[in-house]
């Protein structure tokens, strides 16, 4: 197959969110650590102007991508010819059953430079088919990298990483510049994998209860647990399951949470 770069120059829509790769360098480590192997199901969200879905099918030889705008569908489709088989999902990737992507067999791989104002829906979509996904590599902000693999004490540990560090193994892999985009950002980029912990190791019981828990205690970060979680348990509650009521959410182990919101669900 091909390794020329048919990359095209539709122009950025401020609206969608959309800044294009561009640097090769940067694009070259991106598919050296997705390391796509023979008989991987690679699904990309978001490909864009094709800075990764090409190098991914010039190795893989084929790949599927969820695409919103409809003006990229054609040129994408017909650049893509040249280096593998592209399947094209024209939808909002909110609306998009990635276990139903599976096959109803194996797990499905996901990539993707995601549109920076959906980032956080797009996380907590994905882990709500966490066990269709073998490993998820995704360019975000750096800011919300660094808060997704956050750990307690750390002044941007919060709720994002918690939700997601409870579902999964959250690994910083490297930091991208705004000059890699067209037309640059205004912040930092980074790139991610996270890897969906096996659903017998997870230990959560009530994952809307978990839920709960984790939103209240980050709902006012200065406040202790046990005034941040007074609509949902008593301090009592909070010292039976093992955690000190005067703590601050900062200060919590994921692994306390999730004891703390079994030991709710136990007792409700």
């Amino acid at each position: 197959m091909s390794t020329r770069n048919h990359a095209f120059t539709e122009p950025a829509k401020k609206h969608l969110g959309q800044h294009f790769l561009h640097e090769r360098g940067i694009i070259n480590k991106i598919v050296q650590a997705v390391d796509p192997q023979p008989g991987d199901r690679l699904v990309e969200i978001g490909p864009g102007q094709g800075a990764i879905t090409f190098p991914l099918l010039d190795r893989h030889g084929e790949l599927t991508v969820i695409e919103f705008d409809r003006d990229l569908i054609f040129p994408l489709t017909e650049a893509a010819r040249a280096h593998g088989t592209l399947e094209v999902i024209h939808r909002d990737v909110l609306a998009v059953d990635f276990t139903a992507l599976t096959g109803g067999e194996g797990q499905i791989r996901l990539v993707g430079n995601l549109p920076y104002n959906l980032s956080s829906p797009i996380l907590f979509h994905a882990l709500e088919h966490a066990a269709a996904i073998r490993d998820m590599h995704f360019m975000l902000q750096k800011e919300v990298v660094d808060r997704m693999a956050a750990g307690p004490g750390s002044k941007v540990y919060g709720r994002l990483g918690v939700m997601l560090q409870a579902y999964c193994h959250v690994t910083a892999l490297f930091d991208v510049p705004p000059g890699a985009f067209r037309p640059p950002p205004k912040v930092d980029s980074a790139v991610v994998r996270l890897v969906p912990r096996a659903p017998g190791t997870i230990g959560i019981v009530d994952a809307d209860k978990f839920a709960a828990v984790v939103r209240d205690a980050f709902g006012q970060r200065r406040k202790t647990l046990r005034n941040a979680l007074s609509k949902l348990c008593d301090g009592a509650a909070i010292e039976a399951a093992g955690i000190r009521p005067d703590a601050r959410a900062e200060q919590i182990e994921v692994t306390d949470f999730v004891r703390l919101a079994n030991h709710l669900a136990a007792s409700s």
